[in-house]
């Protein structure tokens, strides 16, 4: 990782500050400005969007009752 210092205006600080005090968990001030970046620079085609991974549920389910327990032993095949 990368350290940096940056000076931020003031408005962007305000806004940075409005941001954070109106959410319910509040993010850390770095957390923000990188995510702020990533979206930045991926809007912009310099980095790869992370896509969230999403798993649609079966419409029927698989037919076995114990998945949730031995995911595991499903996932490796055995």
């Amino acid at each position: 990782m990368k350290r940096a210092t940056i000076t931020v205006p003031k408005d962007l600080a305000a806004a940075v500050d409005g941001y954070v005090q109106a959410q319910e968990t509040p993010p850390a001030f770095t957390a923000v400005v990188q995510t702020a970046l990533r979206h930045f620079l991926a809007e912009r085609g310099y980095l790869r969007s992370r896509v969230p991974l999403r798993i649609t549920p079966a419409t029927r389910g698989s037919g076995r009752r114990d998945v949730s327990e031995a995911h595991d032993r499903y996932l490796a095949g055995k």
